[in-house]
């Protein structure tokens, strides 16, 4: 069995908190520009073949929540004014203000997105794969930012699977509060494996061949397309936890394992 060792390591990062009401705020942590190999390599454990070919992309910096968003973010964001499309004020399974929301479709993240930005006045949106995977990396080559495997101490996913040699652990069966395991990547972003699902911007493709290299969502005309998902839940196995997993669905579906974070590329003085 592969022996886990983590190193704690207390780092400075970059941020600002958006103000939702008096008690409630958004942590923004700044994602530094950089290049990066986006994909698995062919000797990664349960790798996939929509995970490649690995392919270079250069990434502008932007902002990015330090959590997915909670259930007390979204109420607020859900009490404002439709955008374009009504959307439930508690649409969640497991109640609590500090897990994340989920049963969100993607259509209702990007509706969360566009009441954000007109709140705000900064552009709000979700991430696109590329900057998604590049924020989750962190620098790291490894299936985790934690390393090659993963225990249920470090994220929420079903621990009744291993991945890599790992060892068994907790299956939760519900979402954990965003600060649960309090610890974070090199940039200082927390959650990413596991919990709930996020949706990207992307129209899901089935490889990487003639994807964007500048960071880019990959779209196409058809709005009906499903879109990408990434970083596996708390009902899915470690292995759809890994930071080069992908998964899809339509974009009107919801679930209990499906959520997101909001990024923002607008400059800012901090």
């Amino acid at each position: 069995m592969a022996e886990l060792i983590l190193r704690k390591e207390r780092k400075q990062a970059r941020y600002f908190t958006e103000p939702l009401g008096d008690a409630i705020g958004l942590e923004m942590i700044l994602v530094p520009s950089g290049t990066f190999v986006m994909g698995s390599p062919d000797d990664e454990p349960e790798r996939r073949e929509a995970e490649g070919p690995p392919h270079e992309v250069s990434i502008s910096s932007f902002f990015m929540g330090r959590y997915p968003i909670t259930q007390a973010q979204w109420s607020f964001v859900a009490a404002l004014a439709p955008a374009s499309q009504e959307v439930e004020l508690d649409p969640s399974s497991f109640k609590g203000d500090t897990r994340p929301v989920e049963n969100v479709s993607w259509y209702n993240a990007v509706e969360f997105c566009d009441r954000l930005a007109k709140h705000t006045g900064r552009p709000y949106r979700l991430a696109s794969e590329a900057e998604w995977e590049y924020a989750c990396r962190a620098g790291t080559t490894t299936p985790f930012y934690f390393g090659k495997t993963l225990t249920t101490e470090l994220a929420n996913y079903n621990g009744n699977y291993t991945y890599n040699d790992g060892p068994e652990g907790e299956y939760r069966e519900e979402t954990t509060t965003i600060d649960q395991f309090e610890i974070a990547n090199a940039f200082g972003l927390s959650d990413m494996h596991g919990n709930v699902w996020e949706w990207c911007r992307d129209h899901w493709h089935d490889h990487y061949e003639d994807a964007p290299t500048d960071g880019s969502a990959w779209l196409t005309e058809d709005e009906s397309a499903n879109r990408v998902l990434r970083g596996g839940s708390w009902f899915y196995d470690p292995g759809h936890c890994r930071s080069a997993s992908r998964n899809l669905d339509a974009p009107d579906d919801r679930d209990d394992a499906f959520g997101f974070r909001v990024v923002c590329s607008a400059p800012r003085t901090l």
